[in-house]
């Protein structure tokens, strides 16, 4: 796997993420071998075209990022990514959200909403090429690629947001595990509730427009603003997972 990624006038060289840095969260451990280490997936964070879409990313507090998952089954579960929660928006009990976009293949995103550990909702969104999937506040996620096809997505987030994975790790994974057979429960959690599934939608008011790539609202940057101040945005949250 080429580990550099050109974006306009840059290049940028992956995050690699390795077998064993999973080691916490999959279904076999015993796939984990001192001997056999393979590479799994690949984060390029901080990505623009140029230097004057970089300032302007900059100066509104947000960072473009894209990640590459080829595909692979780790023993009888698919590959997927670690697993993170979001910190929490300074001064607010909301924490950040976090919106994707599939550039090509399809992903499986599984979201949890947890509260001292326990788990109170399960969202499964399929998304495909061109989808928009939003990560709403209080929600931890994980991103499954299933296919046989490398799954390439990319995000915007908050600047000031730093991923939280001690939740996830702390119970073996996610509230699921999604082998070739399909979802089953992780054990480690107590009284988890049914899957829902909802499909991903576009969004206008948050400039996420349906054949459009999610990159160009550099040029609309203002649309953002629920990245940033998702306090403001909580009834169209609701909207969107669905509650």
């Amino acid at each position: 796997m080429v580990k550099e990624i050109k974006f306009g006038r840059i290049t940028r060289t992956a995050d690699v993420r390795m077998l064993n840095d999973m080691r916490e969260v999959l279904y076999d451990k015993s796939q984990v071998s001192i001997r056999r280490n393979p590479e799994l997936y690949y984060m390029y964070r901080e990505i623009y075209k140029d230097d004057y879409d970089f300032e302007t990313i900059k100066k509104h507090n947000l960072r473009y990022d894209i990640t590459v998952i080829p595909p692979r089954m780790i023993g009888r579960e698919y590959v997927k990514t670690a697993g993170h929660c979001h910190p929490k928006v300074p001064g607010t009990d909301v924490s950040y959200p976090e919106v994707y976009q599939i550039l090509e293949g399809h992903g499986t995103y599984l979201l949890q909403k947890m509260e001292g550990g326990k788990v109170y909702d399960v969202v499964v969104i399929n998304a495909q090429a061109g989808d928009y999937v939003i990560i709403p506040p209080g929600y931890c996620h994980i991103t499954i690629n299933t296919s046989d096809k490398t799954l390439k997505m990319s995000n915007w987030v908050c600047r000031e947001f730093s991923s939280i994975y001690d939740p996830i790790k702390r119970h073996s994974g996610g509230a699921y595990y999604l082998l070739d057979t399909g979802f089953i429960k992780n054990p480690e959690y107590y009284e988890i509730p049914q899957i829902r599934y909802i499909s991903p939608t576009e969004y206008p008011k948050f400039g996420l427009n349906e054949g459009q790539d999610m990159y160009n609202l550099v040029s609309g940057i203002g649309k953002l603003r629920f990245l940033k101040k998702p306090q403001e945005f909580m009834d169209d949250f609701n909207y969107i997972i669905g509650i």
